[in-house]
C-alpha cells in the first residue's frame, strides 16, 4: 500500500488521504451530533461528507489528467517511447483516481449506514 501510495505522487495522495480523514471525521461528528436529537438534520449533515467525498473523486481524476500531461510532455520531449513505458504510466496515473473513487464509495456507505438508523425524538 505505501508503495501504491508513493508511486501515485506522495503530495497528490496525502491531499486524498487528508479529505478521506476529513469526510470520516465529519459523518462520525453528525453522526454523534445529531443521532439523538434529529434524523433529518443528521441526513442533511451526512450529507456534506457525501460531497467532500464527491470532491476527493473529482480532486482524483484531476490529478490523473496532471499525471497525464506530465507524462505526455516528457514523451513529447523524448520523441519516441516504447509502448510499455507509455502504459505504465497511464497505469500510474490511474492511481489517484482508484483512490478518489474509493473515497467516494465510502462516503456514500458511511451516509447509508448512518442514515438508515432511526433517532428518537426529544
Amino acid at each position: 500500500m505505501v508503495e501504491l501510495f508513493l508511486m501515485g505522487g506522495p503530495v497528490y495522495m496525502g491531499i486524498l488521504t487528508l479529505l478521506l480523514a476529513g469526510m470520516v471525521a465529519w459523518m462520525l461528528l453528525a453522526y454523534s451530533k445529531y443521532k439523538n436529537i434529529s434524523h433529518d438534520k443528521m441526513v442533511q449533515e451526512l450529507a456534506m461528507g457525501k460531497s467532500i467525498g464527491l470532491f476527493a473523486m473529482v480532486l482524483g481524476i484531476l490529478f490523473q489528467l496532471i499525471g497525464f500531461y506530465e507524462a505526455f510532455s516528457r514523451l513529447e520531449e523524448v520523441g519516441q517511447a516504447a509502448p510499455n513505458i507509455l502504459y505504465g504510466g497511464i497505469k500510474i496515473s490511474m492511481i489517484t483516481t482508484i483512490y478518489g473513487v474509493i473515497i467516494y464509495l465510502t462516503s456514500w456507505i458511511l451516509w447509508f449506514m448512518f442514515s438508515i438508523r432511526k433517532t428518537t425524538s426529544v
